[in-house]
């Protein structure tokens, strides 16, 4: 029998933020250390819903975070990334990955998305583009269409944004992490934290 979680991470993330792709590695090396004993649930955060200007993506904003940022932080996390070539809005990504968490494929397409954008430049804003990666994942093309296409999970991405409002958040990744014995601690980590801060963060609790 699988152990009963005993801390819980909520990862509000965007698929526009390299940050938050980043913050994979240490993600993934604290679940392999506690196994069962943590639970990570990824959560929606538009940075730029409409009608909020996307960013140029040639602009000087990009070139000069991803020069002195985002580049060093892919290259010490072993990330081959690269600064993409449009900036879409992501509502429908993260519409799709509610979807792919109905199949229990949210972890697969999520991934996927984010390499999508961030190593082969595609336009994750696109129903087509996002239908591709779902088949290519284990979805089936018509019902994912039909859930982007109808706005099926639009009401679950707002609800993760207005949690993530409530708490006050600005800015992504934002990690909060939560007790499950009922003690109801938690305490939030902002931004791609290293391996060993979040580490101390659990400890803590």
């Amino acid at each position: 029998m699988s152990a009963r979680p005993e801390i819980r991470i909520d990862v509000w993330s965007d698929f526009v933020c390299p940050f938050c792709l980043l913050e994979e590695p240490v993600l993934d090396a604290l679940k392999a250390e506690y196994g069962d004993r943590l639970e990570i649930a990824w959560r929606a955060y538009e940075l730029r819903p409409d009608p909020v200007p996307t960013l140029d993506p040639d602009g000087e904003y990009l070139h000069d975070i991803w020069a002195r940022a985002v580049y060093p932080m892919a290259a010490d996390r072993g990330m081959p990334i690269k600064l993409p070539p449009v900036q879409p809005r992501s509502r429908l990504a993260h519409e799709a990955t509610h979807h792919a968490r109905e199949h229990g494929l949210d972890d697969a397409v999520r991934r996927a998305i984010f390499n999508a954008f961030f190593e082969d430049g595609r336009d994750i804003g696109q129903i087509d583009t996002l239908v591709d990666i779902g088949a290519a994942h284990g979805l089936d093309a018509v019902a994912l269409r039909n859930a982007l296409e109808r706005g099926t999970h639009t009401a679950a991405v707002l609800a993760d944004q207005r949690e993530a409002q409530a708490l006050g958040l600005r800015g992504v990744p934002a990690l909060r992490l939560q007790r499950m014995d009922g003690d109801g601690r938690a305490m939030l980590v902002s931004g791609a934290q290293p391996l060993d801060m979040v580490r101390r963060a659990i400890a803590q609790l």
